[in-house]
């Protein structure tokens, strides 16, 4: 079998896989979220939750990239599958109780943390590092498929929990882990870990966030990224408010506008990511993060239910595209050997902004109002896309970020 062929094999299963993947996180957090609320009535409970199931990508992100470089990254994608499947299946059998959800939504975490960098680090083996414009490509199919969970995991979830069966949902997530596996073990692509020769210095944990610190063009491009998801995140809380009480919306066309941010990621991430050269990649992130900022604040300047759809599509386009972007920038510019760690790092720094913006929201909401929030929220993520292109073109002309591309090395 040719190369291609090879390719386009292992193309339809790493894209399916992350789709699947996606879909049952989406199914559990949504099922969980529902139980907890309706047998504890707690927020905090619920807040447990979350916690639970995202902190661990944050606090392990230097073990677990250290484990995907030190390893072989196929095997762990599947071994990490296997584990979260059978935590999935205990979750069924311990509904009743508050305490072991709660354990069992970290361990789902824990293993999170391994599966997601152990699927990065295959991408760029798979797309082929000499063409770049293939390995963008490969990144939007992923990204889209991802997108696509999120959308049919909280309806299949949601609705499950209405119908009472949130120990369905649990075993249906469970078989989503077994299928990532399957699609793991079908994989021809491989990703040994480095020889000892190959090793500059002895693996830390840290490298992953000293590697994309280091590198000048990473460091801006990131931190634009974190302080835009700091303001950006905090919008979940608030746009309920603003389309139910200023845009006053009802159910169906909640979810139609809501749609449209999600449609706009799609076509970001197959249509424009794919057309960006690679000398551009990270202008191109930063304008996406402008883009993203900007289509999620202008709803609120113009109360109209036809503009808000419009803006929140554009806006999805920015945010689509500026996370198949800085994927493809992270693969490109990080030797493969580190691609572990440093995609655990930045997947990391991602969630802890989230994991603050998400309880800043519920707060500014409540001190200013939803509207107030949107705009504000809107025009920071904004202003971060812009300042970080302002700091990238004052860095290239004096010669601080590098060049384009940076050689890879040899895993």
């Amino acid at each position: 079998m040719n190369r291609s062929l090879l390719r386009v094999h292992d193309v339809r299963l790493i894209v399916a896989a992350v789709g699947i993947s996606a879909l049952g996180d989406f199914i559990v957090w949504v099922a969980l979220t529902l139980q907890l609320q309706e047998t504890t009535d707690s927020g905090i409970a619920v807040a447990a939750l979350m916690i639970c199931l995202w902190t661990p990508v944050v606090v392990l992100a230097g073990w677990s990239g250290l484990l995907v470089d030190r390893l072989e990254s196929r095997r762990v994608l599947i071994w990490a599958s296997l584990a979260q499947a059978a935590i999935a299946a205990g979750l069924a059998f311990a509904l009743d109780s508050v305490a072991a959800i709660l354990v069992l939504a970290a361990l789902l975490g824990t293993f999170n943390a391994i599966s997601q960098p152990a699927e990065f680090a295959l991408v760029p083996v798979i797309g082929g590092d000499e063409d770049s414009e293939r390995l963008t490509q490969l990144n939007g199919y992923v990204e889209s498929a991802r997108y696509g969970g999120m959308i049919a995991g909280p309806v299949i979830g949601g609705a499950l929990s209405a119908a009472g069966g949130v120990d369905v949902a649990m075993l249906i997530n469970a078989a989503t882990f077994l299928v990532v596996a399957v699609a793991g073990a079908l994989l021809r692509v491989r990703r040994p870990p480095p020889t000892h020769h190959q090793d500059v210095e002895p693996p830390r944990q840290r490298d992953g966030v000293v590697t994309l610190m280091r590198d000048a063009t990473l460091r801006i491009v990131i931190g634009a990224v974190f302080v835009s998801l700091l303001f950006m995140s905090a919008s979940i809380t608030a746009e309920v408010f603003f389309l139910r009480e200023d845009l006053e919306v009802g159910g169906a066309l909640y979810g139609v506008i809501f749609a449209m941010w999600t449609a706009g990621m799609v076509f970001g991430a197959l249509f424009v990511a794919r057309r960006v050269a690679l000398a551009g990649l990270a202008t191109a992130t930063l304008v996406a993060v402008a883009v993203q900022g900007a289509g999620l604040g202008l709803p609120t300047a113009w109360l109209a239910v036809g503009f808000a759809g419009a803006a929140w599509f554009v806006g999805g386009i920015g945010h689509g595209t500026k996370n198949t972007l800085a994927r493809t920038l992270i693969q490109r510019r990080v030797p493969d050997r580190l691609h572990g760690r440093a995609f655990a790092a930045y997947n990391g720094i991602r969630n802890s902004a989230e994991l603050v913006a998400l309880a800043a929201g519920g707060v500014m909401v409540a001190a200013i109002g939803g509207r107030e929030t949107l705009a504000l929220a809107g025009a920071l993520s904004m202003l971060a896309g812009l300042c970080g292109l302002a700091v990238l073109t004052w860095t290239r002309r004096s010669g601080a970020a590098g060049p384009a591309e940076l050689p890879q090395e040899s895993a």
